[in-house]
């Protein structure tokens, strides 16, 4: 009896065991990396949707890139990147959204641009979309570093060193000539999900310790637009400090956001419009890329710029790319209907320019 008593619970044991070691599976399954490098986020179980570049042309399945084996183009990827440059040009003609999608290429767009002489390119960062990777490409291309492995992250946003002027920086003439001559590309992504990015990097996780964001910025938009300026007690969503809907408010108030925003100075470029950052209407731009598509438009953009034997995109974690409904609602949940609205409005431009669906689960 004791024999058989033993057995019976070294078998539990081993149950126990096989069980604790599928729950930790599960778990990992269903994360996904927020960004390059960065913490996960829990998907929640839903399937993220992948986005059509217009909503009547659905894009082809991505693969996963990797240094080893990127993958192969689709036959039809060109049409899917002329696509966009037509539906481009035909918002930037809509005269009723003209206010929304045409800026002046003033010195803050070319300084948004980072040049490559040596292989005639130029790229617009839009920050929150992985601009970090291509500005290693662009490092390494420049000659400053061999291979993208190499470059210390300091060096990558430390603009005095890292070997890439600014298209600001030459004269007017230089200017010109290289806008009308160069291979020019941007990167964008979801609007609302570039926002929520933006959110989460500067005012929750603040990885390259960036301390004006939370001691000065956001101090300022919670006197402004929190109905109650006592902190709670962390049982928010993202605890005490700046909320998100405290930044939906004032993102989505253009008045008031101007006069704070003279206040901050470019630290706001990381939640700024495309249209402000780049002037896709009035910059002729020669690939546009999209994040949710990226493992496919990476390779074309080095392709199409041929640089492709020079250099490797770095590896895309999968998963980080994937449009993901759940966390939009997750971070919109609880905000009125009116300041979503407010937001859209505020960045209507960008969902048109760049085909993104309005995302009626959030306005209606």
């Amino acid at each position: 009896m004791t024999r058989c008593h033993w057995l019976l619970v070294g078998a539990c044991g081993w149950v126990l065991l096989l069980l604790m070691f599928a729950s930790k599976f599960i778990n990992f399954s269903l994360r996904v990396p927020d960004d390059y490098g960065g913490n996960v986020e829990k998907l929640r179980g839903t399937e993220p949707s992948v986005k059509s570049v217009t909503p009547q042309q659905p894009i082809p399945h991505t693969t996963f890139m990797s240094a080893a084996s990127p993958p192969t183009l689709p036959s039809d990827w060109l049409s899917v990147v002329e696509r966009r440059l037509e539906l481009l040009s035909s918002v930037c003609s809509n005269s009723s959204l003209r206010n929304l999608t045409h800026t002046p290429v003033s010195k803050f767009v070319l300084d948004r641009i980072f040049v490559c002489d040596k292989h005639k390119i130029l790229f617009c960062q839009t920050p929150k979309v992985g601009n970090t990777q291509w500005k290693k490409v662009l490092i390494v291309l420049n000659g400053k570093f061999s291979k993208v492995e190499d470059i210390p992250e300091s060096i990558v946003h430390h603009h005095d060193k890292n070997g890439l002027p600014r298209l600001s920086s030459f004269k007017d003439k230089e200017i010109n000539d290289r806008l009308n001559s160069y291979f020019k590309f941007i990167i964008v992504r979801d609007p609302f999900e570039r926002i929520i990015s933006a959110f989460k990097d500067k005012f929750v996780k603040n990885p390259r310790f960036e301390p004006w964001y939370k001691s000065n910025i956001a101090p300022a938009i919670i006197r402004k637009y929190r109905k109650s300026h006592r902190d709670e007690d962390g049982s928010g969503l993202e605890g005490s400090g700046l909320h998100f809907e405290d930044f939906v408010r004032y993102l989505g108030d253009e008045p008031g956001r101007r006069r704070l925003d003279r206040q901050f100075g470019e630290h706001v470029i990381h939640w700024l419009t495309y249209v402000e950052l780049c002037a896709p209407c009035d910059i002729g731009y020669s690939v546009i890329g999209h994040h949710e598509t990226l493992e496919l438009d990476a390779p074309h953009i080095l392709k199409s710029a041929g640089i492709e034997h020079l250099v490797s995109y770095p590896t895309i974690p999968p998963g980080i790319t994937r449009y993901n409904r759940s966390k939009v609602e997750k971070y919109f949940s609880g905000i009125s209907k009116r300041d979503v609205r407010r937001l859209y409005a505020r960045f209507l431009g960008d969902f048109s320019l760049f085909g993104y669906q309005r995302p009626n689960f959030l306005l209606d």
